[in-house]
């Protein structure tokens, strides 16, 4: 990865932790000593839209908090179709997790879909705080409880719902994302076409 470029919306650390630390303590309780070792292991970094946080092939060394801005992952298949795994607008958090947790060349691209502001913490930094910091050990237990329950609705949702439900479900759910990401995205988000998509959203405008 190259030098993080500090965006002017965030000029420390301090500023752009608060709203890590904000998020954080939805979750869990964290002392000051906690707050203070959260912030030296995080990293500022800023992503200009269409740019490249993380390649298909790399290490992913860093899981990133969203700031500002929005991300996206996905991978192209052997015919040159993008999938898209995850989008992450501000307050989510959006990583190769197999990568970063294996540490070994991962399987997905992220890319910034607007400029987007990022702090980050990488996977070495993340076990040290686990042992000295137990709280945020608990913190990201939490959200992987909650993304692997969110992963397992989708997979359900994919093989048992037609793809107008699945738009619905897609828009009722994200409504933060709608306005911020092109058709084309959502539909390699929910595995169809863009023809198809529209051919849905013509229905829908219809009724």
């Amino acid at each position: 990865m190259t030098k993080p470029r500090l965006p002017k919306k965030f000029p420390n650390k301090e500023t752009a932790g608060a709203l890590l630390l904000a998020n954080m303590r939805r979750n869990i309780k964290i002392s000051t000593k906690d707050e203070k070792l959260i912030l030296a292991a995080s990293i500022l970094l800023s992503v200009p839209k269409k740019e490249f946080f993380h390649h298909e092939g790399q290490v992913n060394e860093y899981s990133a908090f969203v700031l500002s801005g929005c991300m996206r992952s996905y991978f192209t298949d052997t015919n040159g179709f993008e999938h898209t795994v995850q989008f992450a607008v501000e307050d989510w958090w959006i990583t190769d997790m197999m990568s970063y947790i294996k540490q070994e060349p991962g399987k997905l691209n992220i890319d910034a879909l607007e400029p987007t502001t990022l702090l980050l913490i990488s996977r070495r930094d993340q076990l040290q705080l686990y042992d000295q910091c137990p709280t945020v050990e608990k913190y990201f237990r939490i959200l992987l409880e909650k993304s692997l329950a969110s992963q397992q609705l989708r997979i359900i949702e994919n093989l048992s719902l037609p793809a107008t439900e699945r738009y619905l479900n897609f828009i009722q759910r994200y409504p933060q994302l709608t306005n911020r990401i092109s058709q084309i995205q959502i539909a390699s988000y929910l595995g169809i076409t863009p023809e198809f998509l529209s051919k849905i959203r013509r229905q829908l405008a219809g009724k």
